[in-house]
């Protein structure tokens, strides 16, 4: 046999190009899927954080009835006893009350955007009909 030291492997340049080619393509497949993981791992924060988001907005809106139930409460309790009205009627007057701020703030936003109410001399009766009639079927469940 022969013997012989090899000290320079010098392969045929289309091979070290084809060597260099799986190479390169085996390097941007890793890089693909490791940004696809990346762009996966941002969807799922940005939708964890909106639900988070929405959950506690959730939690403020029922703290905030909470709150308002506890005043209308505590109005219609001490108005009706300070000057002999109903409950009813305090709450009535209330609904008007709520119903006028609402009509102020519509008319101070300048948002650009219509809203079309009814606002003949019924109006209010059947918003608080509406609204009695809301409350009570929503007692009932």
């Amino acid at each position: 046999g022969c013997k012989g030291l090899v000290i320079d492997l010098n392969p045929d340049p289309k091979v070290k190009a084809a060597m260099n080619e799986i190479n390169a393509q085996k390097r941007l497949k890793e890089a693909t899927v490791d940004k696809a993981e990346g762009e996966k791992i941002l969807l799922v924060k940005a939708a964890e954080a909106d639900a988070e988001s929405k959950y506690l907005s959730g939690v403020g809106v029922a703290r905030q009835r909470s709150a308002i139930v506890a005043g209308l409460k505590e109005s219609v309790v001490g108005f009706s006893g300070g000057v002999g009205a109903t409950p009813r009627d305090v709450m009535d007057l209330l609904l008007l009350t709520q119903y006028f701020d609402m009509l102020r703030e519509v008319g101070q936003n300048g948002a650009g955007k219509t809203l079309f109410m009814n606002h003949g001399p019924s109006a209010v009766t059947e918003l608080q009909a509406n609204m009695r009639n809301q409350l009570m079927a929503g007692m009932k469940k």
